[in-house]
């Protein structure tokens, strides 16, 4: 298994970073070091807001377990917790008011140790009230109460390290090869990739599905927008040509119209603001 990181510092994913930190206050933590070969991180966002804002979000590949308060949730007093499966969809998530939450993001293929009695690809798609996954139930209110950033981390920890993770060698196996295809640029083709590991590519789909939740050529794909759109966003002059062939596309159209699908806007119109 590739070793565990710090928190990233990018902003892959989120689409207009910067408007989005102007209204929320988002900061991602440290796990204890026992739990850093499961989890990218955490992630806390606060906000008091005047008026409605709509955040948007391209999902990773990952699992997350959000502890969340706000004005509509069902709950406000107390919160409530969810398990949130990978995303295929652009994740649009409305904010007003005032709120909190306090996120755990797993790496792919580090949720399952957590919750081993059904393949990740069962939680897809879907978002999950926690205590049908975990036992025993995660406590909305000792996440959400402190007004300590670092309690509530501590918080996250004492839960997380008493569900006790299993350790799995295919688990392991799963985080590496996703940590290769984000990694390596290289790595474009289902078949390859399977034949580099020493697998059909059956049984690579197979492992993709049983410990990340989706395919590996959607992570393949998932990573090449990821890109894309931090560059669209961080580099106004990109040169779509040649990222398209750094990524692997056959031509720029090609990736125009897979970011276009993704994202909801052609990236152009992001590199232009």
């Amino acid at each position: 298994m590739s070793g565990p990181r710090s928190p990233r510092r990018d902003t892959r994913g989120i689409v207009d970073a910067t408007e989005l930190f102007t209204h929320v206050r988002f900061r991602r933590r440290e796990p204890a070091p026992e739990l850093r070969p499961y989890l990218e991180h955490y992630w806390l966002i606060d906000w008091d807001l005047p008026e409605p804002y709509a955040s948007h979000l391209v999902p990773h590949p990952s699992v997350n377990l959000v502890f969340e308060r706000y004005a509509g949730c069902g709950d406000e007093e107390s919160g409530f917790a969810e398990v949130s499966g990978i995303g295929l969809e652009l994740f649009t998530q409305k904010l007003e008011g005032r709120g909190r939450v306090c996120g755990v993001q797993f790496r792919p293929g580090g949720f399952r140790p957590f919750a081993p009695d059904r393949p990740v690809s069962e939680w897809t798609g879907r978002r999950v009230p926690a205590p049908e996954v975990f036992e025993p139930p995660a406590p909305p209110s000792a996440v959400l109460d402190p007004e300590q950033e670092d309690a509530r981390v501590a918080a996250l920890d004492a839960y997380l390290l008493a569900l006790g993770p299993e350790p799995d060698p295919q688990a392991d196996r799963a985080m590496a090869l996703v940590d290769l295809v984000r990694t390596d640029r290289t790595v474009r083709r289902v078949d390859d990739l399977a034949h580099a590991e020493g697998l059909s590519t059956r049984s690579l789909q197979r492992l993709f599905a049983t410990y990340v939740g989706v395919g590996p050529k959607w992570v393949i794909l998932r990573y090449r927008i990821h890109e894309a759109l931090e560059r669209a966003e961080s580099d106004p002059e990109v040169d779509w040509a040649g990222l398209a062939a750094d990524l692997g596309y056959s031509d720029q159209a090609h990736l125009v119209r897979d970011f276009t699908a993704t994202v909801g806007v052609p990236p152009t119109l992001l590199s232009a603001r």
